[in-house]
């Protein structure tokens, strides 16, 4: 981080207008690109899958990995434990807020619990 801070502002103003690019691109170019053609029906059928495997993928991570990257099942019984109960509610309920409100309620308690 030294060397930013011999950046004049020139510098900072580029890297500033380079970041609204990398970030504006990925946003704007799927929206052009889409709205000429016909997406075909194959495509959003695997699109509505894309939610539920990115979902899967923080709360595994989150619950089966250690902060050294090491999958660890001894450590995190309390959220294995509020991850199925979760899981529970949000089948039956179908509801999302319910799911979250149990989800906390049920980490904190079973943190201070085990």
């Amino acid at each position: 981080m030294a060397a930013v801070n011999h950046w004049n502002t020139a510098q900072h103003l580029l890297l500033v207008i380079l970041g609204f690019f990398v970030a504006f691109a990925p946003r704007y170019l799927p929206i052009k690109i889409f709205t000429q053609r016909k997406i075909p029906e194959w495509f959003n059928e695997w699109m509505k899958f894309i939610p539920v495997s990115l979902f899967t993928a923080l709360v595994v991570k989150d619950v089966f990995v250690s902060p050294t990257y090491q999958f660890d099942v001894v450590h995190h019984i309390p959220e294995i434990i509020a991850s199925v109960i979760v899981g529970l509610i949000a089948y039956f309920t179908r509801s999302m807020a319910l799911s979250v409100v149990v989800g906390l309620v049920s980490v904190f308690l079973l943190a201070v619990v085990l």
